[in-house]
C-alpha cells in the first residue's frame, strides 16, 4: 500500500493476490423470462479438493467483485480453501441489462438467490461455505433463512437485517459530517440533482469515513466503484443515488422477523467506523442460535481491504474450526 497511510488507520492489504486457477461464465436465463445471461466467475484452488469451497457475494446491489480480492487469500497456505467469486448479473463482467433500469419488479434479492443457485448447480457444489459483504450479507441471510441444504457456514460482513435501521443509523453518522457537507447532500437530494460532480464529491467525504479509511483508496476499490459508476442500473434501482439516501426498491427490506430460521453457524464481522454500525447487525447476533461476532478496531466497511491480514486470519478460523 502507499506510504502515506497513516499508522493510526488502517495497515491495508500488503500481499501480492494468488492467481486464479480459473475464470469464465456461466449460462444463466433469467427465471419467469427469456432472457439469456452469463454470469462470470473466478475461482481460486480446485473444487476436486475435499475441503469446502467459499462462495463470495459483492454488495451494491452492482458493485463488482474487485474490492473482495483480499478474500483469494484464503485459498493459499495455511488455508487452502476453494474460493469463488463472481459479479452478479447487471454488474462487472457479467451481462449487462441496462434497459432494466427502474424496473424493480425484475431486480429482486430472489433473481440473485436464482442466480447463486445456478452457479451452485453448475459447478457440481455438494458442500458450501457462503460469504456475503454489504448488499451480499444481506442477500446471503435472506438465503440462509431457507435453509438450503448444501450450506455449510454464514458469513455476513457489514450487513443490515433491516434496511430502515441501515438508513437511521447512516443518518446519525451523517449529521456528523461537516456542515456544509450536509447542506450539499440535503440541498442535492431535494432538489434531485444527486447525479452531479457536487453530490458525488459531498457523498465521497461520507464514504471515506465510514466505507474504507485506506488513504488512498485501495485500486480494488476504486476500479469496482468506477464500474458502478459506469452503470448503476442495479444500485440505482434497488438502493437509491448513496448509501444513506435509500429511496430503492430495498428502502422497506427486513429479514428480522426470520433470523430464526438460519441453522448454520455463522460468523458476523464489521468495523468499528462502519456504516454498518453495531445497532444495524445485533439482529443477526440475537435471533442466529450458532452465531460469532468479530469487530475490527480500525475498520470502517470493508475490514477485507483495511486489517487484511486480521480478517484473513479470522476468516480463516472460522472456516475451518
Amino acid at each position: 500500500m502507499s506510504s502515506t497511510t497513516t499508522t493510526s488507520g488502517p495497515p491495508g492489504q500488503t500481499k501480492p493476490y494468488p492467481e486464479p486457477s480459473k475464470t469464465g461464465t456461466i449460462p444463466f436465463t433469467i427465471p419467469g423470462t427469456d432472457i439469456k445471461c452469463e454470469t462470470a466467475y473466478w475461482l481460486w484452488g480446485s473444487l476436486s479438493s475435499s475441503t469446502t469451497p467459499l462462495i463470495c457475494l459483492h454488495g451494491g446491489p452492482g458493485v463488482p467483485h474487485q474490492y473482495l480480492l483480499p478474500i483469494s487469500h484464503l485459498s493459499s497456505e495455511p488455508y487452502n480453501i476453494p474460493v469463488i467469486m463472481y459479479d452478479q448479473v447487471g454488474c462487472g463482467k457479467s451481462t449487462r441489462l441496462k434497459d432494466k433500469k427502474g424496473d424493480g419488479e425484475f431486480w429482486t434479492p430472489q433473481l440473485f438467490m436464482r442466480e447463486l443457485e445456478n452457479l451452485v448447480s453448475h459447478f457440481h457444489i455438494s458442500s458450501y461455505d457462503l460469504l456475503g459483504q454489504s448488499w451480499g450479507g444481506m442477500l446471503s441471510a435472506q438465503y440462509a433463512t431457507t435453509r438450503p441444504e448444501k450450506l455449510n457456514r454464514l458469513i455476513v460482513a457489514d450487513s443490515p437485517a433491516s434496511m430502515v435501521t441501515w438508513v437511521q443509523v447512516a443518518n446519525k453518522l451523517r449529521s456528523k459530517l461537516p456542515q456544509d457537507v450536509q447542506d450539499t447532500l440535503t440541498r442535492c437530494e431535494r432538489d434531485g440533482t444527486t447525479d452531479t460532480k457536487e453530490y458525488d464529491n459531498a457523498a465521497q467525504v461520507f464514504l471515506e469515513k465510514h466505507a474504507c479509511r485506506v488513504v488512498p483508496w485501495p485500486k480494488e476499490l476504486s476500479e469496482a466503484l468506477g464500474a458502478l459508476k459506469e452503470d448503476d442500473t442495479v444500485y440505482l434501482t434497488m438502493n437509491g443515488p448513496s448509501e444513506f439516501h435509500v429511496i430503492g426498491t430495498l428502502k422497506e427490506w427486513n429479514i428480522t422477523k426470520d433470523l430464526h430460521k438460519i441453522n448454520v453457524p455463522t460468523l458476523l464481522i464489521n468495523g468499528r467506523y462502519d456504516e454498518a454500525q453495531d445497532e444495524v447487525m445485533e439482529p443477526f447476533f440475537k435471533e442466529i442460535e450458532k452465531v460469532k461476532w468479530v469487530r475490527f478496531a480500525e475498520s470502517s466497511h470493508m475490514p477485507q481491504l483495511e486489517e487484511t491480514d486480521e480478517c484473513i486470519e479470522v476468516l480463516g478460523h472460522f472456516l475451518q474450526s
